[in-house]
């Protein structure tokens, strides 16, 4: 029997548990490159030292070979050293390189925006051209060439331009290869055209075919453009955003360029950290077999928010950033009709500050009804899907969205809009033949936000049977990364 090929991945991400987090990529850069690694793959990753990484903590240490290293942008010359650590907590202990530079990244606790004035940093350009070119300078000083590079969003987009236009011509990296996934498409790395000198590319990638943008150099198109394939958080994510103008912010002749190329890949979840077996972040501990947990974490979870216990009330929640595209304008429309069922509501998440101020006073204004924290904290989050009966996601859009996969884990039934990673996830309840996960509506409107919460509370009121047995199917999900790191290194044959 033929002993299947394993590869190696030089995985490159601005962020990554737990050593810096702002969003979900961090999540996905530590939990893929472990299972690939225990798939049998040889990873190794690739993220800036800001000053907000614990040197001794995490035990980084320098590289003799990788000390004192130059290159140039644009007329500066920039020093610096990649030191090395590795995934903490991994079974497979994957290897971490820090790309350390003290003026571009080790003076700055904050990753991409100052904390003060919330302004991206001016010079975000040259610190992730730097991030690029260290990768190739990895790469040549070790001695370990990698089949694959994975990029990751547009602070790594310029990685698949270089390799082409700075590499073509040397032996060692003539067979690597560049997978580029878009976590969000929303920041797309735009600079004004005297970043294209910074880049070093010549002169024939300074227009709107090549790396610009609507007249700016952008890091996000250049990725998707130049990268031997591009990946996406979610299938049904991968076809609108190569179809609806909307959804593909400004790159739909991009995109559809390489729709044939675009692979919609869902990230899964963390089964360590979250599985209601053994959250130790939750009142109680409960499995499928044994769900009277449950009830306990409602019970807690009421009393932290000052709500009264009430078996036959659902507890519906939300965690979420407050913003339009995360449905908050058809919550706020919906509100007041929401507010006049008989249902609980409580709501964790911070965001704009029209939405900070309505919900603000929505608690004084429905103090029995509704609860909510404006803030994010990581233990009542896990409180707050162990406890509650349903999770509300109405998402304009969602390339992934993970909070829907950790509610059916966790028995939580999901309200969702259909659209990205929602609709690959939540499968819409079939009260004929009792199959489904989740209760899902399509039209971007509160009357259909309402009436699909109305369903909702009607069949857990009606149906305690039905309500059990859609609790269990969701509870039995696998979400694990196993699967999807399988169709990764799928594509990654496709393309050696």
């Amino acid at each position: 029997m033929a002993v299947a090929k394993k590869y190696k991945i030089l995985f490159v991400t601005s962020e990554v548990v737990p050593f810096v987090k702002t969003g979900g990529l961090a999540d996905v850069s530590s939990s893929l490159p472990q299972k690939l690694q225990e798939l049998g793959h040889h990873v190794r990753i690739v993220v800036p030292k800001y000053g907000a990484i614990d040197e001794r903590r995490f035990k980084i240490h320098e590289v003799v070979r990788l000390k004192d290293l130059t290159t140039q942008i644009g007329k500066k010359e920039v020093t610096y050293s990649l030191r090395s650590s590795f995934l903490v907590g991994s079974k497979a202990r994957v290897q971490l390189y820090f790309l350390n530079n003290d003026e571009y990244f080790g003076k700055r606790r904050s990753l991409y925006s100052d904390p003060i004035s919330g302004k991206n940093y001016a010079d975000n350009d040259e610190r992730f051209i730097l991030l690029a070119k260290s990768v190739f300078e990895l790469i040549e000083k070790l001695g370990w060439v990698p089949d694959i590079i994975h990029a990751n969003d547009w602070q790594g987009g310029m990685i698949p331009i270089f390799l082409k236009e700075f590499y073509k011509d040397k032996p060692k990296f003539q067979n690597i290869k560049t997978v580029f996934t878009i976590h969000n498409l929303g920041l797309k790395g735009e600079f004004p055209k005297s970043t294209f000198a910074k880049t070093g590319l010549p002169e024939k990638y300074n227009n709107e075919k090549g790396i610009l943008h609507n007249g700016k150099v952008s890091f996000l198109k250049t990725g998707i453009q130049y990268a031997d394939a591009v990946t996406t958080v979610s299938e049904t994510y991968a076809k609108e955003i190569c179809k609806i103008k909307e959804l593909s912010d400004g790159l739909l002749d991009v995109l559809k360029s390489k729709k044939n190329n675009l692979h919609g890949i869902v990230n899964g979840i963390d089964m360590n950290v979250w599985n209601p077996e053994k959250d130790k972040q939750i009142a109680k501990k409960f499995t499928i077999k044994s769900l009277d947990g449950k009830i306990e974490n409602k019970k807690v979870l009421l009393e932290k928010f000052g709500l009264e216990y009430d078996e036959n009330k659902p507890v519906i929640s939300m965690i979420s950033k407050l913003n339009d595209n995360k449905g908050f304008d058809l919550v706020k429309k919906a509100f007041k009709d929401l507010m006049s069922l008989d249902a609980q509501f409580i709501l964790l998440g911070t965001g704009e500050k029209k939405y900070l101020n309505f919900f603000d006073k929505a608690v004084a204004k429905y103090p029995k009804k509704f609860a909510c924290y404006l803030g994010f904290d990581d233990q009542l989050a896990h409180l707050i899907e162990a406890g509650s009966d349903m999770f509300l996601m109405p998402s304009k859009y969602e390339p992934c969205g993970l909070n829907q996969m950790y509610s059916l884990v966790y028995g939580t039934i999901p309200i969702v809009r259909e659209t990205g990673g929602l609709a690959d996830t939540v499968v819409p309840v079939d009260l004929k033949n009792g199959t489904g996960n989740g209760f899902v509506f399509k039209k971007y409107e509160p009357s259909e936000l309402l009436d699909t919460v109305k369903k909702a509370i009607e069949l857990y009121k009606s149906d305690k049977k039905l309500w059990l047995k859609l609790m269990k199917t969701g509870m039995k999900s696998n979400f694990t990364w196993l699967n999807s790191s399988k169709v990764y290194v799928s594509l990654y044959k496709k393309l050696i």
